[in-house]
């Protein structure tokens, strides 16, 4: 199956980052190279992208898309949490830009073998790197109930999730869950018809959480945040695409956090702390993709932009 991805706020993206044609940028979600081809549009000889996926097909696809463009290129099989690291090991102390866009791609999505899908079945999955061993069968099979229901309700925020994990534990007493498939049917049992007739579809939220606990996909933003805003040259640009509500407030509060120079208690007089804001938020709310757009690609309805500049 060729990694096709529509790529989400494609203009709006490129726009923000403000690039300059010898600037250092790093996309931190390569995926295809959707973004990453408009960025080496405006890169020049000089200029350098650093494209990072922890989906080795996804690195290979844009590598492909990439080679006739002639700015500098730099592909790195890994997760974006590591960009520290990535950057300490190519000598590059600081970067113009860097973009995450951290949706699960229309490739992951539609690839039945990698589990990611409640339309399709396949074995239970879910693996952005498939170097990782840790997978959503351990997960539905080893947690137990009190975990799973905790999962299912902070990363899917399903009502139904007590309820759900109910369902879970009390089939795979009689035998394990190894596929997709089987976890829909549960989930379809768990939660009442009269629910389930409106809305999305009743798997969404909790194949949510599963992917969600699988990859750690919550529990490295607010760090790697922090540790790219370190690394961005004055003026430098860092632009997140979220997809869901947890994600959004994570990045929200952290902007928020890193373009707020006092901290101390309100009731203070005189600033006690002596902080200092490295971030200027360029917007207070978040960039949305446009009719149009959510017509065209439909899975690009809840996405929001948000974009912070170094001060």
């Amino acid at each position: 199956m060729d990694f096709k991805h529509v790529s989400v706020l494609l203009e709006e993206c490129i726009e923000n980052l403000n690039i300059k044609p010898n600037g250092i940028y790093v996309d931190g979600t390569l995926g295809g190279g959707g973004h990453s081809q408009k960025i080496c549009e405006k890169l020049g000889k000089e200029g350098l992208l650093i494209g990072i996926d922890q989906d080795q097909e996804a690195l290979c696809a844009a590598q492909n898309r990439l080679r006739g463009y002639e700015n500098k290129k730099l592909f790195v099989h890994d997760n974006f949490s590591n960009i520290k690291n990535i950057l300490k090991n190519s000598n590059i102390e600081k970067i113009d830009g860097v973009l995450l866009d951290l949706g699960v791609s229309s490739y992951q999505l539609d690839e039945e073998s990698r589990g990611f899908s409640y339309m399709h079945d396949a074995p239970l999955d879910m693996r952005m790197d498939k170097r990782a061993t840790f997978t959503a069968k351990e997960i539905v099979n080893d947690y137990d109930e009190k975990e799973l229901g905790r999962i299912i309700k902070e990363y899917g925020e399903d009502k139904w999730a007590k309820r759900i994990a109910s369902f879970i534990v009390k089939e795979r007493a009689s035998k394990p869950i190894e596929t997709t498939g089987e976890l829909v049917d549960i989930i379809k049992k768990a939660i009442p018809a009269s629910a389930r007739r409106e809305g999305p579809h009743p798997a969404k939220r909790t194949f949510q959480a599963i992917r969600i606990e699988v990859n750690n996909e919550l529990g490295i933003l607010e760090d790697t945040v922090r540790e790219v805003s370190e690394k961005l040259n004055q003026e430098g640009r860092i632009c997140i695409i979220t997809f869901h509500s947890l994600e959004d407030r994570i990045i929200k509060n952290v902007f928020k956090d890193l373009s707020t120079a006092c901290k101390c208690p309100p009731q203070y007089p005189i600033c006690q702390c002596g902080g200092v804001a490295i971030l200027k938020r360029i917007s207070r709310k978040p960039i949305l993709p446009s009719d149009r757009e959510v017509e065209e690609n439909p899975r690009s309805r809840s996405a929001k932009l948000r974009v912070a500049q170094k001060i």
